[in-house]
């Protein structure tokens, strides 16, 4: 029999995944799920308002009058969850109640359990990549809600054998798995050392599928509070230093920091062409599931451009 505090968690985040994806879809954000590539199908003569891309001009230059290309989506499209499971997950400092999830491990629990359920809804298949600095656990993609549950219980309750991370390790793994094009979800607070070989193969990756990344953000690590004296931990490497948070030079520098790793990101992912998003565990002031869905929106109307 399973103990009664696992099924109360993974309901928890899966009524909270439930909420935020209707949400999503409530919106008419069914765009985004929809498939990357077009069939041809026929031409057909131009009419006033078409759209001038679309002019087919062997066709237009054999018959002397303006054709267009028409297509048929292409369906059924693969939605895959790559998700970081390294030990910097674990960390979340909002108050109990005032967001949607305590870490960021869960807060991308209810971000994927909200997008997995939304793809399966527009009867898409979906699928889950977990990763530290090595491919912890691969979920082939399925279209069924009890699938999504047990992708939710895949991502909530599996041990990582590894603590660091590596966004390369996971995209290559990606990218000899999968070779027709895919709609990935990249959720990571982005903590790799090794940046040059991440952004390389993020960037790669997007050439072959339709990357967004989604950045899960704790306020601690952006700005620290006056508290003294305090030893700080990394979560992944287990380095220790002690910092003096009563000293205005030490928060605006780590402030500082913060902002500049952030800023860094969004100028590569925008130069990049991989749609960002900064997802935050202090949600209460900002809710995250309505930028979400207006930033999927954007997303999806410059796939379809």
């Amino acid at each position: 029999m399973l103990p009664s505090d696992y099924l109360k968690r993974l309901r928890q985040v899966e009524v909270r995944a439930r909420l935020v994806s209707e949400q999503l879809m409530g919106g008419r954000l069914t765009s985004v799920f929809k498939g990357r590539g077009m069939d041809f199908a026929d031409v057909r003569e131009y009419v006033p308002g078409d759209d001038v891309r679309r002019i087919d001009w062997n066709v237009t230059a054999r018959l002397r009058k303006p054709y267009i290309k028409r297509h048929t989506e292409e369906r059924e499209l693969v939605v895959m969850l790559l998700i970081d499971a390294s030990a910097s997950g674990h960390f979340g400092t909002a108050p109990d109640g005032a967001s949607q999830a305590d870490t960021k491990r869960e807060l991308a629990a209810v971000l994927a359990g909200a997008l997995a359920f939304s793809a399966v809804r527009d009867g898409d298949r979906v699928g889950m990549l977990l990763f530290t600095d090595r491919v912890e656990r691969y979920v082939p993609p399925r279209k069924t809600r009890a699938h999504v549950t047990r992708l939710l219980h895949e991502l909530l309750y599996t041990e990582p054998k590894s603590s660091g991370t590596s966004l390369n390790s996971a995209l290559n793994f990606l990218n000899n798995l999968f070779h027709r094009p895919a709609l990935v979800f990249v959720l990571s607070d982005f903590h790799d050392h090794d940046e040059a070989a991440w952004k390389r193969a993020l960037k790669a990756s997007n050439q072959r599928h339709e990357m967004i990344a989604l950045r899960t953000v704790d306020p601690r690590e952006q700005e620290l509070p006056d508290v003294g004296l305090a030893l700080v931990q990394d979560a992944e490497t287990g380095e220790v230093i002690e910092l003096d948070t009563s000293d205005p030079e030490v928060r605006a520098a780590y402030a500082a920091a913060g902002a500049a790793r952030s800023d860094a990101l969004k100028v590569f992912c925008r130069l990049s062409g991989v749609p960002e998003m900064e997802i935050r565990t202090d949600d209460a002031r900002d809710p995250w599931p309505q930028r979400l869905q207006k930033f999927l929106h954007q997303a999806a109307k410059r796939r379809v451009a």
